[in-house]
């Protein structure tokens, strides 16, 4: 992680085609991520309602933010992808630099 990192708005979006249903990242960062009753991890918005559409992103709040960098770190899926608000650069996940 970058010393910007921990400044920026970050954002956070889950590929459900790719998530294994392993939780780690509920387990990381509860109030961000949980599962439907499909098994599988979604994202919530900041009132805590799941957000089912493919690709649905929602911001991260700055207090839990490392825990979200972890989470898409261990995600066994890789399929957890944190990005920068400003320039949409991944910071962690699949597709980080």
């Amino acid at each position: 992680m970058t010393a910007q990192t921990g400044t920026d708005e970050l954002r956070v979006w889950i590929d459900q085609d790719l998530c294994t249903g392993d939780g780690l990242c509920v387990q990381y960062a509860p109030e961000v991520f949980e599962f439907d009753i499909d098994g599988l991890a979604y994202v919530k918005d900041p009132a805590g309602e799941l957000l089912q559409s493919p690709g649905a992103r929602t911001g991260v709040p700055q207090r839990l933010r490392l825990e979200v960098i972890d989470a898409a770190k261990e995600c066994p899926g890789d399929c957890i992808h944190v990005l920068r608000s400003a320039d949409g650069v991944e910071v962690a996940g699949p597709d980080a630099g």
